[in-house]
């Protein structure tokens, strides 16, 4: 039921990067919405759905390899 270190450190690696990147999509999301929001409020309020909604689709999808590896 334990997992080797080296493997356990991979995945934490893996989470950071995907936080640091998630991290950096969130950081300009509201300079992006609100040029976006100058065309269209809708096409904004789409893009800002889309930017957070992918941030869980990343770990969701994460999970479910990792539960078809038997992990």
């Amino acid at each position: 039921m334990t997992e080797p270190r080296s493997e356990g450190r991979s995945q934490a690696i893996a989470a950071a990067v995907i936080l640091v990147v998630a991290g950096g999509f969130l950081y300009f999301m509201p300079a992006i919405v609100l040029w976006l929001g100058n065309y269209s409020p809708y096409l904004a309020a789409a893009v800002a759905a889309c930017l957070v909604l992918a941030f869980f689709g990343v770990f969701w999808l994460r999970a479910r390899y990792q539960r078809g590896r038997g992990k």
